[in-house]
């Protein structure tokens, strides 16, 4: 009798409706940034999130596809760039690097986002595959939408300029943790960051 088979097995049972859908895919997210926080990107495996998420491998790649796909992906988590895009350039070119420097400061501070970024730079510097999805995201995801909506020259520069800016901060104060940089005040460093990032921007 064939009434009460299930007529198929793909990946787990379901255990749970979250197994499928958006519920699935939030936690596939967080399990990657807390794998590539732990692990690195080298380490880090497909099959790995797919364990620490409670899925069927075969979920993942229906969602992300490849692992530098998931790698962007969670990057995206960190950043939000819908969000703030839009806070960033709400208020013209006045005051954007101050708006964009606190944004990213804000960002790195926040433990809860800092762990994964932090695998995600270290990852980047020694790994090409790592390196490139962090390059396309940051300068096409965030920055070059930003510069892109400003009315000056050579915004793709003006972008590169400022990412350039803020990951040497990233890297010195978050990373190698060299002083006095690694403990000043958060607002401190966005005064001094801001103008230069201003002029990066909007100044012809």
């Amino acid at each position: 009798m064939s009434g009460g088979a299930a007529p198929r097995r793909r990946g787990r049972p379901a255990r749970k409706e979250s197994d499928t859908g958006p519920g699935a895919r939030e936690r596939i997210l967080q399990a990657a940034r807390t794998e590539f926080a732990e692990r690195g990107y080298d380490k880090t495996s497909v099959r790995g999130i797919a364990k620490a998420a409670g899925v069927d491998p075969a979920l993942v790649h229906h969602y992300f596809g490849t692992k530098d796909e998931v790698f962007a992906a969670a990057i995206e988590v960190s950043f939000e760039p819908a969000l703030v895009i839009p806070a960033v350039l709400g208020e013209g070119a006045e005051g954007i690097g101050e708006r964009l420097a606190r944004f990213f400061i804000g960002v790195w501070e926040n433990p809860a986002t800092r762990a994964p970024l932090l695998a995600i730079i270290r990852s980047a510097m020694t790994h090409e595959a790592a390196a490139k999805v962090l390059r396309g995201f940051v300068l096409r995801r965030l920055l070059e939408q930003v510069a892109g909506e400003l009315d000056v020259p050579n915004p793709k520069f003006r972008a590169e300029l400022a990412a350039s800016h803020m990951i040497g901060i990233v890297i010195l104060r978050y990373v190698i943790q060299v002083e006095p940089l690694a403990s000043a005040d958060p607002e401190e460093i966005v005064a001094m960051v801001a103008p230069t990032l201003q002029r990066y921007l909007t100044e012809a």
